[in-house]
């Protein structure tokens, strides 16, 4: 017996996970939470989805989240004994208290009377720097380097303890920061070592001369913070938490929280190490349905990205009939989504994602007969801490074969695609023509003789804006005069527009690289408000032609050419005869 959708938790009313299914096929609720220290520290499956943490038990609420239960008690006693003393005109200074309560103390919060930024300057200090110097290994020298011992796995739990204390943001983002800046690679040793194979080569010494001095310089090249990560990587739940402290990583680089070239080489680092930790070889491929656990139905939904799910009703039909849901996990990490493909099952290339994710029937059987095409309509990335590793290309591959094995009748793959920036690029070159020129040269003047008709204004701005929202979708007459421009626009923006001679659409990009074609725009796609202010309303189908598909990615990355259908390069024509940049 399924839990039905009635007794599910809201989707979007209520973030949490809702309870797992129970042996017999009921609901029930989830698994007693651990209160060991030691399994505090790296035990994460009861953590939900980073954006909605699963309720923790009462003791490890509030700021003593990693905290077991007597470590926050110590701390509610010493606050206590403040609050006590500074009724009485006194004063208990950190000094005065032992280091491990100071511990509890300083991840429970500041005490009263003392500010968030002492708090934080104290983490910061000498303990955040003597945590490091404990936690990282040195670099043995290069010859005792395979006898040196490994470091005790305590420094390296007593890492993860102390990181996870720490408060999302400014604190993390410190600790990275030192991190990166103090404990890279050895400047010193590194330009004697290049300076040695120099001489090698100059000399000409005999060949094992020249390659052992270039793995010497490869050895103290190795940032020392890489043998900290190795040793993470081995222990229980230590691949979640580098998944985690990437995309803390990632986070803080893109709000400008941590920055400079030491913590980009580090994210680098991390990055490539990961993308060896989750090859394919160790990831398995699942697939979702109505019956699968409902934590794991809940972390699909929270993680969509391209197309939000509304409510469980919703879901119910994306992994329902004539729908598959697949997503990739790792050995490690069981029953964990890492990226996750949505495929409608149809009987041609659907023009409109309205048909798969709004307009379907909840039919009980799917008839196979019907079913000749594929159509990869939603990717997404359910860990922030992946972001750069190659996945997406992967799952695509692996699902083809799956797709092919169960349903062969299957003929025709293809993506249905949003194109996000194209309305922020459009808008930007309007911008910049009324600027420079004075006049908007990307439409014909019949065009925008007939737009400025249909708005009652003929001056670009009022174009503008129209196009940074929904409204104008609302006119028939202006959808109608605006089709054929902003279709060859589009047509430009995905064809030509490019980055270090790549596509400058990600998605596009995506594509292109796995060995697709860029096969058909499609007007008015997405009429919701999100893709009319995206995209215009437009979307795109990548076709995979799978006999083609190793020679168009080889062109596209060798000599980045794009392989395109002849609507696709007809727009192209339009666009360069009408309109000019």
């Amino acid at each position: 017996m399924l839990c039905a959708a009635s007794h599910r938790t809201p989707l979007r009313e209520d973030h949490r996970s809702p309870a797992r299914h129970s042996q017999n096929g009921g609901c029930s609720a989830p698994p007693p939470l651990p209160h060991s220290p030691a399994l505090l520290l790296l035990a994460s499956d009861w953590r939900g989805p980073r954006r909605q943490p699963i309720s923790a038990p009462d003791a490890l609420r509030g700021r003593c989240r990693g905290l077991a239960p007597a470590a926050a008690v110590r701390g509610a006693a010493m606050r206590g004994l403040r609050r006590g003393l500074s009724r009485l005109g006194l004063r208990l200074g950190p000094w005065a208290v032992p280091r491990s309560l100071r511990r509890a103390l300083r991840v429970a919060g500041p005490w009263r009377g003392q500010s968030s930024a002492g708090s934080v300057s104290e983490c910061g200090g000498a303990s955040m720097e003597e945590l490091l110097s404990r936690s990282v290994p040195l670099l043995p020298p290069y010859e005792t380097k395979e006898k040196a011992p490994p470091p005790a796995e305590r420094r390296s739990a007593e890492f993860v303890r102390f990181y996870r204390g720490l408060e999302a943001g400014p604190r993390r983002a410190e600790l990275l920061g030192c991190l990166a800046r103090d404990f890279g690679a050895d400047h010193g040793r590194v330009a004697e070592f290049s300076a040695k194979v120099l001489q090698a080569r100059e000399q000409e010494r005999e060949q094992g001369a020249l390659l052992q001095a270039e793995d010497r310089l490869r050895y103290y090249l190795t940032p020392r913070y890489r043998a900290l990560f190795q040793h993470l990587g081995r222990l229980e739940g230590g691949l979640r938490f580098l998944m985690e402290l990437r995309g803390d990583l990632v986070e803080g680089l893109a709000a400008k929280a941590v920055d400079g070239p030491h913590v980009k080489e580090m994210s680098g680092v991390l990055k490539n190490m990961l993308s060896e930790w989750f090859s394919t070889g160790f990831l398995n491929l699942e697939r979702i349905t109505w019956q699968s656990p409902c934590e794991v139905l809940q972390k699909i939904s929270d993680s969509e990205a391209v197309h939000p799910v509304r409510n469980w009703v919703d879901l119910k039909r994306r992994v329902g009939p004539y729908r598959r849901c697949y997503f990739f996990s790792h050995c490690a990490i069981p029953g964990e989504p890492l990226i996750i493909l949505h495929v409608a099952l149809t009987s041609d290339i659907s023009s409109s994602i309205q048909s798969i994710v709004k307009d379907v029937k909840l039919l009980e059987t799917e008839d196979a007969d019907k079913i000749t095409t594929a159509i990869f309509y939603s990717i997404s990335l359910a860990q922030q801490g992946l972001q750069g590793v190659e996945l997406g290309n992967h799952l695509i591959k692996r699902v083809v074969k799956e797709l092919q094995k169960d349903l062969p009748q299957i003929k025709a793959f293809s993506s249905l695609s949003p194109i996000p920036g194209f309305t922020k690029w459009l808008l930007g070159l309007l911008s910049s023509q009324i600027k420079e020129l004075g006049r908007n040269e990307l439409f014909t003047e019949s065009e925008r003789q007939e737009i400025s008709e249909i708005t009652e204004d003929s001056t670009t701005e009022t174009l503008k804006k129209l196009l940074t929202n929904s409204e104008w979708v609302k006119s028939e007459t202006l959808v109608k005069a605006l089709h054929s421009p902003l279709m060859r626009l589009c047509a430009w923006y995905l064809y030509g527009e490019k980055h270090r001679g790549y596509a400058l659409n990600p998605v596009a990009n995506f594509h292109l690289q796995n060995g697709a074609e860029l096969w058909r725009i499609n007007w008015m796609g997405d009429t919701s408000p999100r893709g009319i202010t995206a995209s215009c309303g437009m979307m795109v189908n990548y076709r995979y032609f799978l006999e083609d598909t190793a020679s168009n990615s080889a062109a596209y990355l060798g000599t980045k050419h794009i392989k395109a259908s002849e609507q696709v390069l007809s727009l192209v024509s339009q666009f360069q005869q009408n309109s000019k940049l």
